[in-house]
């Protein structure tokens, strides 16, 4: 038998062990998203850096129109730092660049449906103002959406086969 002594002592060992266990955990988990949020500052400061070059724009002169320091945006671009929305906004305006491009790399937006070289496309058009983007995009995907919806046929079963081929052949017509 056990004295009160013994049970409290194995209670506390027991509570211990799920704190360690819950700890470990949680300790896990913190270093994945840390690791996801280092990914996503660097994928968009070099995708801001990339933009930049492009733009054939120096640093300090996108620092200038975006109206933060020029340590700030380095950092930024080395994914040191991660910029705010309103940052982001004011980094796509200096570049001529839809804001809603920097959103997506930086996570705080999901990335539209569709080919990404016709949405690359219709952002980096200068004929466009940036409503008349938002609203080729909004329907592009919408007709995206829809003709998925509406294929009869998965994609995957489809593959390997020519216009000519039916799915099966014991019931081809001769």
């Amino acid at each position: 038998m056990q004295t009160p002594g013994e049970f409290v002592s194995g209670q506390v060992r027991s509570v211990r062990e799920k704190v360690d266990q819950l700890a470990g955990s949680v300790a896990e988990t913190v270093a994945a998203e840390a690791q996801q949020v280092s990914t996503v500052r660097s994928q968009v400061g070099e995708y801001i850096r990339e933009q930049r070059s492009a733009a054939r724009v120096s640093l300090r002169e996108l620092a200038r129109t975006a109206g933060v320091s020029n340590p700030y945006l380095s950092q930024v671009e080395r994914g040191l730092r991660k910029p705010s929305a309103e940052i982001l906004a004011a980094i796509a305006k200096g570049l001529q660049i839809s804001a809603e491009t920097l959103y997506e790399q930086a996570g705080i937006l999901d990335r539209r449906a569709g080919n990404p070289d016709t949405v690359a496309a219709i952002r980096s058009d200068d004929q466009l103002s940036e409503r008349h983007k938002a609203v080729l995009l909004e329907l592009y995907e919408t007709y995206v959406r829809e003709h998925a919806a509406a294929s009869p046929v998965p994609a995957d079963a489809t593959r390997g086969r020519t216009p000519g081929d039916h799915p099966n052949p014991s019931k081809e017509t001769a």
